[in-house]
């Protein structure tokens, strides 16, 4: 009988990021590969097991996030695949989130619901929220809108994000002058939902209706988190399953011999999920405010801009006109824009057929569906669930 390949997984338990790792790399083994997995409850920074100074495995998997665990990984001279990729001068293949798509959808996401003010608060210091930040503005500028900023003071170089985290609270005064100060209605990006929770209790102390005059959209979709939010706070879902997933073929890979990829595997987030803290149209225009209620009602009802036309009192060149001038897309691109969206969220069921969904999306042909979806993503609607299903461990229906 031959041996089972012995897999160390160094994977935090205390998030909802790393269980979504861990849910990830499970699927895989289910799947693919008779592995047996060394793993323990750990939180991101604890030091490493005692079992693994001297551990006779084939591979790890890990989220390096010390010089100790990276040290004490590097001395078994085994196949690893980092699921952190923030430690300087790791030479490890890395799976990681997509930042920069984190980015474009939260962007999206608060411009698609009118605001024109936006702004992102932020742990200075803090990897993931310094990498965001950036990339997030950027976004905001080539729409034509200033980004507001606010990053906690930076703490200790030697605590940890954690700390820094939770000693958000003691700067609650400094978040609640800033978020008093700012232009409303607003629409921010917390950079995760720890974040995210924090903004909106400084939103209540200070009085503030959300999502009316402040909405708040987070990162990690932590669901405990996000449901303990007063309101629920809407969330960015990075798909952890799919990167814990692509991490354990990737080392799968390499216990076959096969070379890793220098760069980073950088993995799309699956998309937004919607609650209260974002549910909101920041359009003070109320015939447009109204046309764009309709779409999002009707578009996937087969709604045309004639119909559109018809529920409004504005002539074709003026709603076109006030649409660009205040949603930066005409109304034809609007109704494609929720279809598309409501396609994508149809792709996760693996009992729907393609030409299902188009119908349930408001397309008449598959096949326009098809080009305006390689269009916008890049990749065929086909491509698109594959990638999402394997990632969940599901079948696709046939």
């Amino acid at each position: 009988m031959s041996k089972r390949p012995r897999i160390a997984v160094l994977v935090e338990s205390t998030r909802a990021y790393g269980r979504g790792l861990l849910a990830g790399i499970a699927s895989y083994v289910r799947q693919h590969q008779p592995w047996t997995l060394y793993w323990q409850e750990r939180n991101l920074r604890d030091p490493p097991p005692r079992w693994l100074r001297g551990w006779d495995g084939d591979g790890v998997l890990a989220r390096i996030a010390t010089p100790e665990l990276a040290r004490a990984i590097r001395a078994l001279h085994l196949p690893t695949v980092d699921l952190y990729g923030w430690l300087p001068k790791s030479d490890w293949p890395c799976v990681r989130t997509d930042n920069a798509r984190v980015a474009q959808l939260a962007a999206e996401h608060l411009q698609e619901r009118g605001f024109r003010h936006i702004a992102y608060c932020g742990f200075k210091g803090v990897n993931y929220s310094e990498e965001r930040l950036p990339l997030f503005r950027q976004c905001i500028i080539e729409m034509g809108l200033p980004c507001h900023v606010y990053q906690y003071p930076r703490f200790l170089p030697s605590a940890d994000v954690a700390v820094r985290e939770q000693q958000g609270v003691l700067y609650r005064h400094d978040l609640a002058c800033w978020l008093a100060g700012l232009p409303k209605p607003v629409g921010i990006l917390a950079c995760n939902d720890i974040c995210g929770q924090q903004v909106l209790n400084a939103c209540r102390e200070l009085g503030l209706l959300v999502p009316d005059q402040v909405a708040v959209l987070g990162v990690d979709n932590d669901d405990v988190l996000c449901n303990l939010s007063d309101p629920p706070l809407s969330s960015v879902d990075l798909s952890c399953p799919q990167i814990g997933f692509e991490a354990a073929r990737l080392l799968a890979r390499m216990l076959r011999g096969r070379q890793p990829p220098r760069r980073p595997i950088l993995l799309e987030p699956r998309g937004i999920v919607t609650r209260h803290s974002t549910d909101v149209l920041a359009i003070e225009d109320a015939e447009i405010a109204a046309a764009v209620r309709l779409i999002r009602a009707r578009a996937c009802d087969g709604l045309t801009v004639a119909e559109l036309l018809r529920s409004s009192s504005l002539s074709a060149s003026s709603l076109e006109r006030r649409f660009i001038q205040l949603l930066g897309r005409s109304p034809k691109a609007e109704i494609i824009r929720v279809r598309l969206q409501h396609v994508v969220e149809l792709l996760a069921e693996p009992n729907l057929s393609l030409a299902t969904i188009a119908a349930r999306s408001g397309f008449r042909h598959p096949e326009y569906l098809n080009m305006l979806f390689k269009k916008k993503f890049g990749i065929s609607p086909g491509q698109y669930r594959r990638r999402v299903l394997h990632a969940q461990g599901r079948h696709e229906f046939v």
